[in-house]
């Protein structure tokens, strides 16, 4: 059976609980960020568990994504790989992953947990936290394996969750050639400040690779610092053009930068390598009345989910953005990253 897409990261079981600034302060975390847990972050996940309100939701940044993606295409659209550990929490990820319809096809670690990130929520802002756990152990040889390989030889598009940069850069590389010597999508989300910073080479070297990258406002911050780019680190344009104009694998695709601003517009730059010029486009962000506002953890998210999709349906740009409006715009109704059932179906 043939499936589009293919979604590679890091699954997590997402321990999501309100907290008040203090908490945060108490860590040194910060507000709309994203981290690698230390050894001073790890009782965080102990004192989770025992607080009021937490609720378990199957997170990991790319598997969002997928879920997404899967929610909005045919069945049968999207497959998943990632590592988790043999325990209850995969089987909670499985069962999450199953109402969807997703297909997954984890590398199972035995000894390992399954990975998990405490999403410290103080409304309207959210804290992460994540503690990879078995997500760090993927291995490249689990794609090359022929039941899984030949998924990767039937997909048309791949989605790569930014955080998978920290695990398995071999992996990226791996179906980043593929796509290139085959014409097919790639798509990249930058995914967290901390990758532009600590995870530059990896970054880099997967670049050449990539059709699409997806990155919000403080990650594209962070890579115009991370890398020197004489810019204004607020211009998202002018980053988004830096980062349009590197060199590519795939001569036959043009690059496009698509970075997200919260509820300011989407700013979109496309670099043209025959001609040299640049196609620069802004998009309204759907407008949402602010008490059906529950839950924007995972916003960001549920925008690549919906604007890979409508790429694999071959959509215009201009209706691939639309649908990933959209698609955020119906997450941030649920709690966590989620989706409602019964399913609701796009509508320009």
């Amino acid at each position: 059976m043939s499936y589009p897409l293919v979604c590679l990261g890091n699954p997590l079981l997402d321990l999501q609980v309100d907290v008040e600034p203090e908490y945060l302060a108490k860590y040194d975390l910060k507000a709309d960020d994203a981290i690698l847990a230390e050894e001073k972050h790890l009782p965080i996940y102990k004192e989770v568990i025992e607080k009021p309100g937490l609720k378990l939701v199957a997170g990991g940044a790319a598997q969002n994504t997928a879920r997404g993606a899967q929610y909005i295409l045919p069945e049968n659209s999207v497959v998943y790989f990632g590592s988790v550990g043999k325990d209850v929490y995969a089987e909670k990820l499985n069962e999450a992953n199953k109402q969807y319809g997703l297909r997954t096809e984890y590398q199972v670690v035995d000894d390992v947990a399954t990975g998990k990130c405490a999403a410290l929520i103080n409304h309207p802002h959210r804290s992460l936290v994540t503690d990879l756990a078995a997500a760090n152990l993927f291995k490249a040889e689990h794609l090359e394996k022929p039941e899984n390989w030949i998924l990767v030889e039937n997909a048309k598009c791949f989605y790569i969750g930014g955080f998978h940069l920290t695990v398995s850069p071999e992996a990226i590389e791996k179906l980043g050639k593929h796509a290139a010597e085959n014409n097919k999508l790639f798509a990249l989300n930058f995914s967290a400040p901390f990758i532009a910073q600590f995870f530059k080479d990896p970054l880099d070297a997967s670049l050449p690779y990539v059709d699409y990258v997806v990155s919000n406002e403080s990650e594209a911050a962070a890579y115009a610092e991370s890398h020197n780019l004489d810019v204004d680190q607020k211009d998202v344009v002018a980053i988004a053009k830096e980062i349009a104009k590197l060199p590519k694998a795939n001569s036959k695709r043009n690059r496009t930068v698509v970075f997200t601003q919260g509820t300011e517009p989407t700013v979109v730059v496309t670099y043209n390598q025959s001609t040299q010029d640049f196609d620069v486009q802004e998009f309204k962000v759907r407008e949402l009345a602010s008490e059906k506002v529950v839950d924007t953890n995972g916003a960001g998210d549920a925008f690549a989910a919906g604007f890979i999709a409508g790429l694999v349906q071959e959509k215009s740009l201009a209706d691939a953005i639309d649908i990933g409006q959209w698609a955020a715009s119906l997450s941030i109704q649920e709690v966590g990253p989620t989706f409602p059932f019964p399913k609701q179906t796009y509508s320009a």
